[in-house]
């Protein structure tokens, strides 16, 4: 799908959006210098085109109870498509993956886990991870805290 076409004026609204998803249309148009209308027709459009996918709270997974993210490096025995199919499927029920990438390099597949204890990522890896057919290795690294994390892409003008 090719990429619509953004201007300066869509770079700023998509970073005010980012940095604020409450924000009311008559603040956001008031931030990037248009009225109220047409900033509207503009947001509107950025949905409709699906560069703007959802709007959503950020939760602070240690405030909720959930300290530990792990990160999982997933071997699969075959990188046939119906096993990447398979795995993919399997994996995106399980509410402790946050996210799931397929990747180049030694591991087919990385992992994001947030659990709130070493025991509770014990039965994820067990009782949930170890069952899912094809899984050749698996090598997980514990985070001990986050340096960098951001949810604004980096757009430029």
């Amino acid at each position: 799908m090719p990429t619509p076409s953004i201007d300066r004026t869509d770079y700023r609204i998509l970073h005010q959006l980012q940095n604020d998803g409450r924000l009311t249309n008559l603040e956001l148009a008031e931030r990037v210098g248009l009225s109220a209308s047409p900033c509207l027709r503009r947001v509107r459009a950025l949905e409709e085109s699906g560069i703007i996918r959802r709007y959503v709270a950020i939760v602070d997974a240690k405030a909720v109870g959930l300290p530990i993210s792990a990160f999982i490096n997933v071997s699969l025995r075959s990188q046939e498509l119906d096993s990447l199919e398979a795995f993919q499927q399997r994996v995106a029920s399980f509410p402790e993956i946050m996210e799931c990438y397929l990747m180049t390099g030694s591991s087919d597949y990385l992992l994001r886990v947030v659990v709130p204890s070493l025991e509770a990522y014990e039965r994820f890896l067990v009782d949930k991870l170890t069952r899912v057919p094809g899984i050749a290795n698996i090598q997980t690294s514990f985070a001990l805290k986050p340096v960098v994390s951001r949810t604004e892409l980096p757009l430029g003008e």
